[in-house]
């Protein structure tokens, strides 16, 4: 079957699988590729953690192994991601962290993580090391959500701020394209003072919803970035308001919806509006990446390796530097 690029760009991950083997990817690759377009790279998931993590602490023998097992697995992606050589003598321009970048909090006390060095330092090494600037989002990892504790929303944006240089949620514009990290716990679902049951449901709450719908307002060609799947995010937070509707509103130019929080490769194809992909973890597998080329004549993207995830699992296959 032979597809043009138009065609190429128009299908849904699970039909891309269904017509093209790892092995044509590079092919595929090469005929589509333009001088001016550009790749970028997504990751989610990565759970760092540090020399005062309590071994034995998650529930379970996978969870408990692969804990053990996250910087070793980012560090591979990395290499991996960083080795990679596209056409015309292109490399990744870009990476996306979707979330979860350590795992939880070692210490109620601010200054705690400047007298020692923790997950936060080693993510931060880890994240330093790719070729590319990486541009993170936030977790249910990276609040503790615990106010008993001291650990408030405010304290972990501080940490935020000082470790990684990142807002809660934030728009990186590049050669064209908009990138929307959204943050799915500052609605009323995750509320310091609610019921904690809440919180498998994420909310954006109306301030974020009214940038977010600012941002989307321009209508830039726009790739959006949330922890949390939009099937557990609350549709309307403040009567008919809210992410869903949002999305549907401007799928025009919304490229794709990305998720991670289930370390799973799950496709929801056009469920809410434009192409919404939940992705695996490196935390559970070091191939557990995406590669997008992005071609700002057209204001589209294609997703390269879309062949490589083992859907509804946490692994993907590996992927072929040449």
């Amino acid at each position: 079957m032979k597809l043009d690029r138009r065609q190429f760009a128009n299908l849904g991950a699970a039909s891309v699988a269904g017509l093209l083997s790892q092995s044509l990817w590079a092919e595929q690759t090469r005929r589509a590729s333009s001088p001016d377009s550009f790749y970028f790279a997504l990751i989610a998931d990565t759970h760092i953690i540090d020399d005062f993590y309590v071994k034995g602490s998650e529930n379970g023998v996978e969870d408990n192994t692969t804990i053990l097992q996250t910087t070793d697995h980012l560090t591979f992606t990395r290499s991996v991601i960083n080795a990679i050589k596209l056409p015309n003598g292109q490399k990744v321009e870009r990476t996306f962290l979707v979330g979860d970048v350590f795992h939880n909090y070692p210490s109620p006390d601010y200054d705690f993580y400047f007298k020692n060095r923790t997950r936060l330092d080693n993510a931060a090494d880890l994240l330093a090391g790719f070729n590319t600037p990486v541009h993170m989002g936030w977790g249910n990892h990276d609040y503790e959500g615990n106010p008993s504790r001291g650990i408030s929303r405010d304290f972990s944006h501080r940490l935020f701020e000082a470790k990684f240089k990142t807002k809660p949620y934030y728009a990186v514009d590049y050669k064209g394209f908009r990138f929307l990290h959204l943050n799915n716990f500052l609605g009323n679902t995750w509320d310091e003072t609610g019921d904690v049951r809440a919180r498998q449901y994420g909310s954006l709450g109306e301030e974020q919803l009214n940038w977010a719908e600012a941002q989307l307002h321009d209508r830039k060609p726009t790739i959006v970035f949330v922890h949390y799947p939009l099937w557990s995010v609350q549709p309307t937070e403040v009567q008919d308001y809210g992410l869903h509707p949002l999305l549907r509103k401007y799928q025009d130019n919304v490229q794709i919806i990305i998720s991670g929080h289930w370390h799973k490769w799950i496709d929801f194809a056009h469920t809410y509006g434009a192409q919404h992909t939940v992705m695996g973890s490196t935390r559970y597998d070091q191939n557990s990446f995406m590669l997008m080329q992005a071609d700002p004549l057209k204001g589209t993207i294609r997703w390269v390796d879309s062949t490589r995830p083992q859907w509804s699992t946490h692994y993907a296959t590996p992927f072929k530097l040449s």
